[in-house]
């Protein structure tokens, strides 16, 4: 079964992010930083069909995360949207420049995660 890894730090944001991911009929999957998305990566990298990746968080940040990912033979062709409070211009266009599929800045709506998530995978939403 597909499946949508979160990456952020706080507990409630994936718990938000669980919901749209569930909505959509996708497997959670969670980490807490960039070691563990690499941990649950190196599991579960197969069925990973979207990594969505807060941009402020310990250790790793994750534009670093990003920049990883698309630098792994294995792990390049999985899109990542980021999702973070970062809403600068110049943290937007790093962001797409090292490899980002889309990008949502918090606060957002359910809608609009829901939506910006399908537009990541290159689907369309059915209404």
């Amino acid at each position: 079964m597909a499946k949508m890894l979160s990456v952020d730090d706080s507990m409630v944001m994936r718990r938000i992010i669980r919901g749209a991911v569930e909505v959509l009929g996708y497997t959670f999957l969670e980490a807490g930083d960039g070691a563990a998305a690499f941990e649950v990566l190196a599991r579960e990298w197969q069925d990973i069909a979207l990594i969505l990746l807060n941009v402020n968080m310990p250790g790793m940040n994750g534009l670093e995360v990003l920049e990883k990912i698309k630098a792994s033979d294995v792990y390049r062709h999985i899109p990542v949207m980021m999702v973070t409070t970062e809403s600068e211009r110049v943290q937007v266009v790093r962001a797409i420049k090292a490899g980002a599929a889309n990008y949502v800045c918090k606060p957002f709506t359910p809608e609009e995660l829901t939506t910006k998530m399908v537009e990541s995978l290159g689907l369309t939403l059915e209404l």
